[in-house]
């Protein structure tokens, strides 16, 4: 997926299968001849979610996430917003052959995952959690038809700092995101 903190002080790195994020692939095919869609504009601010509220996110069939944006508050609980961008997969890969949840991550801890079964990520849900100033989250995965060839590898492109902006997106037709990590410090949780 990508790497970026988030809330309560957790850092989320994703991954990126032939795409920059914690696990990312080169793909051998090319042939997208789709334009990248823009980020869902959900509300008057354009996020999927709101403050400490939970959200449900998923690119319609036949396309992945390519794009991932987000906003640090830590006056709203060291919480993010969050907002994604979905563009159909090339033809070479062939037609979804199955969608799934994968586990859920909890919050409060350090984690990594990336889609079981060479699945790519079509969408996330996640929940706020005050106790721990934290998200879970769940992704969203979908296998085709044709396997995808790849090396997969963290990206380097994250924020530095846990409350960062965080603005990521797939330049290159043959990347895609696999999954996250994240870390964890309680030390960097905000104390009301």
């Amino acid at each position: 997926m990508f790497s970026a903190r988030s809330p309560g002080s957790m850092d989320l790195t994703l991954l990126w299968v032939l795409l920059p994020l914690v696990t990312m692939a080169q793909g051998q095919y090319g042939d997208y001849e789709y334009p990248y869609q823009q980020y869902h504009d959900y509300s008057d601010d354009g996020w999927v979610n709101l403050f400490r509220q939970g959200f449900s996110y998923q690119c319609p069939h036949g396309q992945v996430v390519v794009a991932v944006r987000s906003i640090f508050n830590k006056k709203e609980g060291s919480d993010r917003q969050w907002n994604y961008a979905c563009m159909p997969t090339p033809q070479s890969l062939g037609e979804p052959t199955e969608c799934w949840w994968e586990e859920i991550n909890r919050a409060g801890m350090e984690w990594y995952q990336t889609c079981s079964n060479n699945g790519l990520v079509a969408g996330f849900q996640s929940r706020y959690f005050e106790s721990v100033l934290d998200r879970e989250w769940q992704f969203y995965c979908c296998r085709y038809r044709k396997r995808c060839p790849y090396s997969c590898w963290l990206t380097t492109e994250y924020p530095g700092h846990y409350g960062e902006e965080m603005d990521m997106i797939s330049y290159n037709y043959d990347y895609y995101m696999r999954g996250a990590t994240t870390t964890f410090s309680a030390v960097e949780r905000s104390v009301f």
